[in-house]
Formats: structure tokens, C-alpha cells, sequence
């Protein structure tokens, strides 16, 4: 499917929503969309990197880290965790790094920012509740749309 999000705006006003929180691009895939799945967890990505490990079936993995630069949820091991089970991408609000190994990677990987340092391994955090950052509450279930103009919500697939 081809699709920008100023389009999908266009057409479907009624029913989406716009994050107005401004991420940076670091993955290959520039365009991604897919059913929304949920892990909320602060500097932990042992939650991230089990939920990547299963089957993503397209769905684009929407991670609350509390905003948090800290230190990375992500990297080129987890990210490429989610390439090869089939996620369309990541969102993060919290940081990455190996940022130029993920921009190698075919998935599509949005965060705040970068930050060499390792997250926790604790395994704290919750898999698939409704988290909410840039005015957008990100629904499990929900489809997300996200090019480079933005991300966008919408309750049902466009």
C-alpha cells in the first residue's frame, strides 16, 4: 500500500489523529503502517526485545519509555529481532542506538533520539495497554500510519 499521511489526512479528517510529538527517522523503511501492539517500560527493553521475538505479523510496536534519553530501548540486535519476525516498525518515546546499523535494517523506526548507553534487563513493564504521548492515545489494535510527515491513529485500517 502507498500512502503518504497528508493524504490519509485529507481523506479520512474524520477518524485520525495526529502525534504532534517530532521524531527523528532511523530505520530503512521511511513509510510503515500496521495494527498498533503496546509495551510500556522505562529503560528496561527486556519486554521489547521478548515481543519482537514472536511473530509481528505487520504490526508496528508502539513503546512508551517515558520519554526517557537515558539510555537506548533499542539497538541493531532488537531491531533486527523485528525485522526477521515480521514487524513494520517500531515507535519509540525514548531512545535507540546503533543508529547507523538500523538505518540498514528493513523496518521502519522512529524515536526521540540516540543515546550509546544499554537499557536495564529486568523484564518490568506492560505488554498491550493503551499508552498516550504527543496528544495520541496509541490503542492495541488501532492502526498505525507513520512517512515523513508525522504518525498518525486511526481506530480502523485506511
Amino acid at each position: 500500500m502507498s500512502f503518504t499521511t497528508a493524504d490519509l489526512v485529507d481523506a479520512h479528517s474524520d477518524v485520525v489523529k495526529s502525534c504532534e510529538a517530532q521524531f527523528r527517522q532511523y530505520g530503512g523503511r521511511v513509510r510503515f503502517h500496521g495494527p498498533i501492539r503496546t509495551v510500556k517500560s522505562t529503560e528496561d527493553n527486556a519486554l521489547l526485545k521478548q515481543t519482537l521475538s514472536t511473530a509481528g505479523d505487520g504490526a508496528v510496536l508502539v513503546v512508551d519509555g517515558g520519554g526517557s534519553l537515558r539510555s537506548a530501548l533499542v539497538g541493531d540486535i532488537i531491531a533486527g529481532l523485528g525485522q526477521k519476525n515480521g514487524w513494520a516498525g517500531l515507535v519509540l518515546w525514548g531512545a535507540v542506538r546503533d543508529t547507523v546499523a538500523l538505518g540498514s535494517l528493513d523496518i521502519g523506526i522512529k524515536a526521540l533520539g540516540s543515546n550509546p548507553w544499554r537499557s536495564g534487563k529486568n523484564g518490568t513493564g506492560q505488554l498491550d495497554v493503551p499508552v498516550s504521548f504527543g496528544g495520541v492515545e496509541f490503542r492495541p489494535g488501532n492502526w498505525l500510519y507513520s512517512d515523513e510527515d508525522g504518525i498518525l491513529v486511526s481506530s480502523r485500517r485506511l
